[in-house]
């Protein structure tokens, strides 16, 4: 069975247009163990820190709560987790259109079938959607989906910002991993998919380094649909989604899974700074 373990190393630091005198967040940072991952060990460092509070949310997300006290000009964060990806066995899909219907199973996965805000499709988005439902099976239609959105989109920072929806990143016809995951979502629940938004990490440019090596690293995020059971697709890559993505967070949109979000009392924030490392360990 293959198997790759990585140590990711995520720094956040924010400066502030002078001194802030409390501020309360929530983390999400901590990969999730699940099957085909582990997480090994993790730790996350915050400077200054008052107190911490750790749970689970509603999604299944490890979230740190946290409070500074402490008068502070930057508030740094350093999250360090050590992640076991494994091979799984993969199950046959379902297939089929006839299963998506049954009332129990919308029901159930009710939340990933809403177009949320910042999923809701353009009109453009909505025919190119259509235009799959002849594929035999929702998986099908979805992979097919996945293609042409990738076509369609090509990947540039500094487009949108963290806050534009699938529509307005659609209609620039370009953007990053968190918009091509939200035009995917919006095309894939528009055609009654159920589908949720994945955030974590990939870690292709260390698997292909030497063992002990360390490279730069970045956030990802992709999508899950259903078909039976939960698939992955990487619209942003056009990749299998497997070893080489770390799962931290599960969501119907970046707002459920947002890595850090919070307020504070003080000056204007002026500079953020977000770095990430991956160690490939074997």
């Amino acid at each position: 069975m293959s198997t790759r373990r990585h140590r990711i190393v995520h720094r956040t630091t924010m400066t502030y247009d002078g001194e802030v005198t409390a501020s309360h967040n929530e983390l999400r940072m901590i990969p999730v163990t699940e099957p085909g991952q582990t997480t090994l060990e993790s730790r996350v460092k915050v400077r200054p820190l008052t107190w911490s509070h750790v749970y689970t949310d509603h999604w299944g997300t490890e979230v740190m709560a946290m409070e500074s006290q402490t008068p502070h000009r930057s508030l740094e964060i350093e999250a360090t987790s050590l992640v076991e990806r494994f091979e799984v066995p993969a199950e046959d899909e379902a297939g089929g259109w006839a299963a998506l219907e049954d009332e129990r199973l919308r029901d159930r996965l009710s939340e990933y079938l809403d177009i949320t805000e910042r999923t809701q499709p353009a009109d453009g988005l909505v025919e190119l959607a259509e235009g799959v439902r002849s594929e035999e099976s929702s998986g099908a239609a979805a992979r097919l989906l996945v293609e042409r959105i990738h076509e369609r989109m090509t990947y540039q920072r500094g487009i949108t910002g963290v806050q534009d929806t699938a529509a307005v990143a659609w209609g620039h016809g370009k953007g990053v991993c968190q918009d091509f995951a939200h035009i995917t979502l919006g095309a894939l629940r528009s055609i009654s998919v159920p589908a949720r938004y994945v955030s974590g990490y990939t870690t292709q440019d260390a698997v292909r380094s030497e063992p002990g090596s360390t490279e730069v690293g970045e956030s990802h995020a992709w999508v899950e649909y259903w078909d039976g059971d939960w698939y992955g697709l990487d619209p942003t890559n056009l990749t299998p989604v497997g070893l080489d993505h770390v799962v931290v967070a599960r969501g119907r949109d970046y707002d459920d899974v947002a890595p850090f979000r919070g307020m504070y009392v003080g000056p204007e924030l002026v500079d953020l700074s977000v770095e990430v490392a991956i160690s490939r360990i074997t």
